[in-house]
């Protein structure tokens, strides 16, 4: 009779990665953050950060382990792509990847660490022909941001304490690649009542200036998760 070891091994062992999809928020665009590869196949060529899952870890800690190697961040909110599992994705041999995506603050990571490992932060709309299918998971990455964006109101981690509706209108933008109008925006926040208007006033952009707004502390994540039909 075959014992579980004996059932377990007649079974191929494909190893088991993980790819970083890390966009980052910066002077209203939205960035991506590569790195060139270091070894064969395609070295040298832009790469998502990734590594290999360890027989110790969950796929989740491999994540953590290679965000803070690459760019010294921890416990940010990460969520899954999707697996990647095309027998002839990775040249080099057999491989399944599951990709998971993050949205920072680019002025929050370790510049220096980033540097040091050749990272780079790549517009959207400007960012290199990339190995593998890659460029698969990003756009796939991206897809899901924007479903995020359009049920979730996204902006407390990426944006000042206090900021004006054009910042959050910009951010806006920048995930979705595209102009919304500034007065439908404005409607639809005002409809959501999760903002508080102060008194004070930016200056600095325009001469009338605009009202610094900040998001409201007793609103719990199930009244900011309504619905922004954007």
């Amino acid at each position: 009779m075959k014992t579980a070891k004996d059932l377990y091994s007649e079974h191929p062992k494909i190893p088991v990665a993980v790819d970083c999809v890390i966009f980052g928020y910066e002077e209203d665009e939205l960035k991506l953050l590569l790195y060139p590869r270091r070894f064969e196949p395609s070295k040298g060529k832009w790469s998502l950060m990734g590594g290999f899952v360890q027989n110790d870890e969950s796929m989740e800690a491999t994540v953590n382990r290679v965000l803070q190697l690459t760019v010294g961040l921890e416990n940010i909110f990460l969520e899954q792509v999707g697996a990647y599992s095309n027998p002839q994705r990775d040249p080099g041999g057999r491989v399944i990847s599951m990709a998971y995506y993050a949205l920072i603050r680019i002025d929050e990571h370790d510049k220096e660490l980033v540097y040091e490992k050749g990272g780079k932060w790549w517009s959207i709309t400007e960012r290199p022909e990339l190995i593998f299918d890659h460029s698969q998971m990003v756009s796939d990455a991206l897809e899901k941001l924007q479903n995020k964006a359009t049920f979730t109101l996204i902006g407390q981690e990426l944006l000042p304490k206090f900021f004006t509706l054009t910042q959050l209108n910009n951010l806006y933008n920048a995930i979705f690649q595209r102009e919304f109008n500034a007065g439908n925006f404005r409607k639809k926040l005002a409809a959501l009542d999760v903002l508080d208007k102060l008194k004070t006033k930016d200056t600095q952009s325009s001469k009338r200036g605009a009202f610094f707004y900040k998001f409201k502390k007793e609103k719990s994540n199930a009244q900011y998760d309504r619905i922004v039909k954007l």
